[in-house]
C-alpha cells in the first residue's frame, strides 16, 4: 500500500472516529409494496448510418435516444404526494439507492414513509442510452474529429473537493459525516457523462415534464448537476408539478435574465449541507440560489432556502443523501412536504 493510500485510509477513520457512535439500529420490518416495475419517458427516433464500425452489426439505422429511465415503487395505499428523484453530474439514479456503507437509501426509506417513489437515470445517463454515430462518424472518416462529442467523467481527486468531502485531496472536513470507509463502492458509481453535449434544456427537462403530467401531482426532486431541471420543467409546463425541492443545485434560476412567474405560488425548497461557504465552487452557487429566492418569493413565490447547520444537522457533504446522517435529513424533509405538499383531497 502506498503511502498516499495510507493516508488516505487514515483519515477517513479520522472522519468516521470523529462522528459519534450512535447505537446499532434494529433491521427495518419487510418492505411491502402494492407495485413496482420501470418505464421509459420522452424519447425521439434517429435515423443514422454510423450506428456501427463492426462487420458485424449494419452501420445504417434506426435508434430512439433522449429517451428517460424510470423505475418506481408504489407503498401500500400511499398517503403522500409522489417523488421523483433525479441525479446529478457522472451519477445515475443510484445515488437514491443503498448508500455506499449499505444503509438504506433515500427511495426506500420515502417508499416506507408513504411516497410513492419514482428513480430516474437522466438523458444519455445509465439504462437511458445515448447515440454512438458522432463517434462512428469520426472513425469511419466520415467526419472531422473536432465533431466528436464532449463526454467526461470526474476522477476522484477533483470530485473529493466537489462533493466536499474536504478541502482538498486527501484532507477531510472535520466531523465530516460522509462513509469515506466505503468510498471504494461510491467512485463505482461514477459514469461518463454527456450533458455538456447535449442540448439546453437537457432532454431529461421535457421527459420530466411528461413523467409529471403522467403522475398529475409529483414533487420534483433534484441534486447538483439536476438541480436547475425542476426549474425549467415548470417553465415549460407546470403541469402536474406540485413542488420543487432542489438539492445543492449547480444553478437556480438567474432573477436577472429569468422569467419568475413560471414559480408563483409553487412550493420550493432550495437544501445545502455543511461547509458550503468553505468551497470556493458552492458558495457562489448558494448566493445566487439566495438570490432567486428573495426574487421569486417578491413576485409571490412560496420559495425557501434551507442551510442544514441553520436548522441543527451537521458535517453534511455534496452528497448527502448518502452521508451517515441521511435518514434524519429525509425525516426532516418529509415534514416539509407534509406542510408545503401534502397530497391534495
Amino acid at each position: 500500500m502506498t503511502l498516499m493510500l495510507r493516508a488516505l485510509f487514515g483519515l477517513a477513520a479520522l472522519a468516521a472516529a470523529s462522528v459519534p457512535a450512535t447505537a446499532a439500529e434494529a433491521p427495518p420490518p419487510p418492505l411491502t409494496i402494492s407495485a413496482q416495475g420501470s418505464f421509459f419517458v420522452g424519447g425521439r427516433d434517429v435515423a443514422s448510418e454510423s450506428l456501427s464500425t463492426l462487420p458485424a452489426y449494419a452501420a445504417a439505422g434506426t435508434i430512439t435516444v433522449d429517451q428517460v429511465y424510470v423505475r418506481y415503487q408504489i407503498p401500500v395505499s400511499p398517503t403522500r404526494t409522489p417523488l421523483v428523484l433525479i441525479h446529478g453530474c457522472c451519477l445515475t439514479g443510484k445515488t437514491w439507492e443503498t448508500t455506499p456503507d449499505g444503509r438504506m437509501g433515500w427511495d426506500e426509506y420515502f417508499v416506507r414513509q408513504g411516497f410513492p417513489t419514482y428513480v430516474i437515470d437522466q438523458s444519455w445517463r445509465g439504462r437511458s442510452a445515448g447515440s454512438p454515430a458522432a463517434i462512428n462518424a469520426v472513425k469511419s472518416g466520415k467526419a472531422n474529429p473536432d465533431t466528436l462529442p464532449a463526454v467526461f467523467s470526474a476522477g476522484r481527486e477533483p470530485a473529493w473537493t466537489i462533493f466536499r468531502f474536504g478541502p482538498e485531496f486527501p484532507k477531510v472536513f472535520a466531523g465530516m459525516q460522509f462513509p469515506l470507509e466505503a468510498q471504494a463502492e461510491f467512485w463505482k458509481q461514477m459514469v461518463p457523462d454527456w450533458s455538456a453535449s447535449l442540448p439546453v434544456p437537457n432532454p431529461t427537462v421535457p421527459a420530466l415534464s411528461e413523467l409529471a403530467k403522467r403522475l398529475k401531482s409529483a414533487v420534483l426532486v433534484s441534486h447538483s448537476q439536476s438541480g436547475i431541471y425542476p426549474f425549467q420543467t415548470a417553465a415549460l409546463d407546470r403541469s402536474g408539478i406540485r413542488a420543487i425541492v432542489a438539492i445543492e443545485p449547480a444553478a437556480c434560476p438567474d432573477p436577472a435574465k429569468d422569467d419568475l412567474a413560471p414559480y408563483k405560488d409553487l412550493p420550493i425548497l432550495v437544501l445545502f449541507g455543511d461547509y458550503v461557504d468553505q468551497s470556493s465552487r458552492w458558495a457562489p452557487r448558494l448566493k445566487l440560489c439566495r438570490a432567486f429566492v428573495a426574487a421569486a418569493n417578491a413576485a409571490g413565490g412560496r420559495a425557501e432556502l434551507i442551510l442544514l447547520p441553520e436548522i441543527g444537522i451537521h458535517g453534511n457533504s455534496h452528497m448527502l443523501m448518502q452521508d451517515k446522517n441521511s435518514l434524519e435529513i429525509a425525516d426532516w424533509l418529509s415534514g416539509w412536504l407534509d406542510k408545503r405538499a401534502p397530497v391534495k383531497g
